[in-house]
């Protein structure tokens, strides 16, 4: 009985989000989109029949490995590139067939961020920002009091006369944000945003991306190789491989039950997958009455960025506090071991190392 009520629930659950997404107005949508590129010599297929539908007010993901054609689509979206078959709709028009001046004022309704923040070293910061606005005619006191605006959005109100050289990368990215919505866009496109970032400073990246559309109601479109990320902000996901989308879906449907080879490829890395574990190396850890809730093994893994095997293991809880042994062995990496048994000391955990057979 509780099978197939757990059945429905998910078949209702499923019929709910497609119902969700029919109520929702789709601002990109690609259609049969390919682009080829010729040389004298041979022909390159960067991108084949994409077909793909970005919902207003999403944060939505395109993955994939280097080489698959993530960048080479997203300047498909706002037509830096001309796609060679197929059509990009956004807010229902055809940027294909717009004239130039058309095109130009589409543009704007899309903010593009970069990898290298491309900001221009001879202004500053609140510069940089105006810039846009500039092209886009727009009066200097108008367009100074939005840069003010963003920059107090972004977080940097105290740099807007700093240049780019004295900016930290992580500051550096924000006035690029800053920048990319100075025109007011519908949609905000980010190519590799965070990956020359530091992970705490990719989280504050991602964290700011986050309150924009949700403040502001932008649409975001993230182009990343970082499961991380897709992790951390998207609603939904395509995977590209090899030119070609192998994969759509809600992230976490995605992340959990991934379909294609190339998804469980990039959620299931090799790298965190051990076939058998080399090591004469062992521990023996000593439970004597610390909380059962603490996750000892799994803390210590995380922290010291080792992975151990459990050989045995008897520990029993009573009444919410641990007492045994488990017997572990450890990596014949002599700097991975120090680090462990540095761990180990510094939590005051009991240990000892075990040479013989385990029991």
């Amino acid at each position: 009985m509780l099978s197939i009520k757990y059945y429905f629930n998910t078949v209702l659950s499923e019929i709910m989000e497609v119902e969700d997404l029919k109520n929702l107005k789709p601002i990109i949508e690609l259609v049969g989109l390919s682009k080829t590129y010729q040389s004298k010599d041979n022909t390159v297929k960067a991108l084949e029949n994409i077909n793909l539908t970005i919902y207003e007010g999403e944060i939505f993901g395109i993955i994939g490995l280097s080489g698959a054609g993530k960048s080479t689509l997203v300047r498909c979206i706002n037509l830096l590139e001309r796609p060679t078959e197929g059509a990009v709709l956004f807010d229902g028009a055809n940027l294909a067939s717009m004239e130039k001046k058309e095109l130009l004022k589409a543009r704007q309704s899309m903010g593009m961020i970069f990898q290298q923040f491309n900001l221009l070293m001879q202004r500053t910061a609140l510069d940089n920002i105006c810039f846009p606005l500039e092209i886009a005619g727009v009066s200097k006191k108008e367009a100074k009091q939005r840069a003010e605006e963003l920059l107090e959005v972004v977080g940097l109100s105290d740099k807007a006369n700093a240049y780019p050289s004295q900016l930290s990368g992580g500051q550096k990215q924000r006035i690029a944000i800053a920048r990319a919505l100075a025109t007011r866009p519908k949609v905000l496109l980010c190519d590799e945003a965070t990956s020359a970032l530091d992970p705490t400073t990719t989280r504050s990246i991602l964290s700011l991306l986050k309150e924009i559309n949700q403040k502001l109601g932008i649409t975001i479109v993230v182009i990343t190789h970082e499961m991380k990320v897709i992790e951390e902000i998207c609603n939904r996901v395509a995977i590209i491989d090899k030119s070609q989308i192998a994969e759509v879906g809600e992230m976490e449907e995605v992340f959990v039950k991934p379909k294609s080879k190339i998804a469980k490829q990039l959620i299931f890395s090799k790298d965190t997958h051990i076939d058998s574990f080399v090591g004469e190396h062992k521990c023996r850890i000593i439970f004597d009455g610390r909380t059962s809730f603490e996750p000892v093994i799994a803390n210590m893994v995380l922290e010291c960025k080792t992975p151990v095997n459990i050989l045995f293991a008897d520990t029993k809880d009573i009444d919410g506090k641990a007492f045994g042994q488990m017997v572990i062995q450890l990596p014949d990496d002599e700097l991975s071991r120090k680090r462990i048994y540095a761990y180990l000391n510094s939590n005051q955990i009991i240990y000892e190392e075990v040479k013989d057979d385990v029991e």
